[in-house]
């Protein structure tokens, strides 16, 4: 970890040299408005040539039960992911970050991908785009298999789109059902690298 800085000195800018560098921001808790830089040893991330979408899932997405959406509530996906949920109490989306991430995405470089179900927001994920590189951040659910079917919609986005790199900073049981895999710092930083080479657009 690498020290922690106020919203004053951190701009959207910095935010993309930060993540350009390997590094990501997060928060202790809702309420603390300092940020820290995160970088662990290992990092998680999904292959595009071994994503894998589970059995039950591809009847789901068959189904569609849900009407997908990109960048149309971008705020309220943020507001989703920060609410409490099972096996997760506090948020580290605190109001610096939601303000960052708000203007990257006025900018052009945080996307949201959307879940809708009779014009309700019922799941969604966020995340940073630069170059060919996508960094997933966080996901939320208020109905089985949204946040799900949002992921599967974003690979299949970023794929078509030209992006080589999908980040999910950390593995997870739920991300590693769909391929997810750790990877040294050394392996991503080059993994990175590439990606910064290509021009994709989100």
């Amino acid at each position: 970890m690498h020290g922690s800085g106020d919203r004053s000195n951190i701009t959207p800018q910095l935010l993309l040299k930060a993540y350009s560098c390997g590094l990501f921001p997060m928060a202790d808790s809702a309420d603390d408005p300092d940020v820290f830089w995160v970088e662990p040893e290992m990092r998680g991330i999904i292959p595009f040539d071994d994503f894998h979408i589970p059995k039950s899932l591809k009847k789901v997405v068959r189904q569609k039960r849900f009407e997908i959406r990109r960048n149309t509530a971008f705020t309220a996906v943020m507001d989703g992911c920060a609410e409490p949920a099972p096996g997760r109490l506090n948020t580290w989306i605190n109001g610096t970050i939601r303000q960052l991430y708000t203007e990257l995405h006025h900018m052009g470089h945080a996307h949201s991908v959307e879940a809708w179900k009779d014009d309700k927001l019922v799941g969604g994920l966020y995340g940073v785009s630069l170059r060919g590189a996508f960094f997933g951040e966080s996901m939320f659910s208020r109905t089985p298999d949204a946040s799900k079917v949002c992921l599967v919609h974003l690979v299949r986005h970023l794929m078509e789109s030209g992006f080589v790199l999908l980040d999910t900073q950390f593995t997870t049981e739920h991300l590693e059902r769909f391929g997810a895999i750790e990877v040294p710092k050394s392996v991503y930083r080059e993994m990175l690298e590439e990606a910064l080479l290509i021009d994709a657009e989100f």
